[in-house]
């Protein structure tokens, strides 16, 4: 990583690095921040000529060399400070919650725009809402684009930045022409590279957050960072890692509990970790236990599916929401919690 000794690079010094590191087979990535911007070496950085000539640059502050998979997400550069922000909040600097309905019912929009307003007094301060599912039986619903207008109209309601998952390329084209705050990459999608990609390109340049769940199927640590690593690559480092559960299930279950795995990730990255126990767990009366269990590991937030009135809900609402009531209690305790284990 190229750090500058002013705010930013010059178009005309922008140039030179690139010429420099474009002989080594590399590639610059601007990564522009609030208080000063950095500039990724794409590629292998280890040629000790190319690092010399870098740092001769009259402009050049230092070159910093991480041999790692994933340079950018990695907890030893130098987005090590970089701060990504939600709903008036600072992940990391107090807990952030992420509520709402598994998925909109876009014959109910009511039910929405009640459980936008419940969330928000319960304390949450941003709110998610499926426009699009992914389903394994191709008859069951799958969302509805008339879904973003509700999921927006909520938002513009309640002031909350709102959550929504996306899965080829239109779907993340409307999401931002919409005003989507937070692009969610489920668990299906979190190792569909060329999807990561396009994300990335399409967010670089824009505030817009990225939520990247942990694939059903994932194994080491490093390749839930690395696909992080996917969508940072283009210029945009706002990526929140999300355990959600993964595979084989216990029986009772819905998936595997995998906050466990917050502390290993806090240790590799830099990156704020906001687990799902919803999908964790996929049981509403497990939901609160599991959400404690990732604060007391170290999470930044959570992200939980609540609904003014599960039974009457679609899409996983009726077996694994909670209700407002029971979303208030939680954040309580969770509260309660993380300034003990923070404290």
């Amino acid at each position: 990583m190229i750090l500058p000794k002013g705010k930013e690079l010059t178009a005309v010094q922008l140039a030179e690095v690139t010429a420099i590191v474009g002989a080594f087979s590399c590639r610059i990535q601007p990564i522009i921040g609030a208080m000063r911007s950095i500039y990724a070496i794409v590629g292998d950085e280890r040629d000790e000529l190319m690092i010399n000539r870098l740092e001769g640059l009259p402009y050049v502050d230092r070159v910093d060399r991480i041999q790692s998979p994933f340079k950018l997400m990695d907890a030893r550069s130098d987005l090590a400070s970089h701060a990504i922000r939600l709903g008036g909040v600072e992940l990391g600097r107090e807990l952030f919650v992420i509520a709402g309905q598994c998925t909109i019912d876009p014959k109910n929009p009511n039910f929405f725009y009640e459980t936008a307003a419940a969330v928000k007094e319960a304390g949450a301060q941003a709110l998610r809402g499926g426009v699009w599912k992914p389903r394994t039986n191709p008859y069951a619903f799958q969302g509805d684009d008339k879904s973003l207008e509700i999921l927006m109209e909520a938002s513009r309601r309640t002031g909350l930045p709102v959550d929504a998952e996306v899965m080829d390329e239109h779907q993340l084209r409307l999401a931002l022409a919409a005003g989507v705050h937070t692009i969610q990459v489920g668990a299906r999608n979190a190792l569909n590279y060329s999807l990561l990609q396009q994300i990335g390109r399409a967010i670089a340049g824009r505030e817009t957050v990225v939520l990247l769940k942990r694939s059903l199927h994932m194994g080491p640590i490093a390749e839930f960072i690395s696909a992080a690593e996917y969508i940072a690559s283009f210029g945009n480092p706002n990526v929140i890692l999300c355990p959600r559960g993964t595979a084989p299930a216990p029986d009772g279950y819905r998936n595997h509990p995998d906050e466990c795995i917050v502390p290993l990730l806090k240790e590799r990255t830099w990156a704020p970790v906001v687990v799902d126990p919803s999908h964790s767990v996929g049981r509403a009366n497990y939901v609160p236990a599991a959400a404690l269990a990732a604060i007391a590991y170290g999470a930044d937030g959570l992200c939980v599916e609540c609904h003014v009135a599960p039974s009457q809900g679609i899409g996983d609402d009726p077996k694994q929401a909670i209700t407002p009531a029971a979303l208030k209690e939680l954040i309580g305790k969770a509260r309660q919690l993380w300034s003990l284990v923070r404290g």
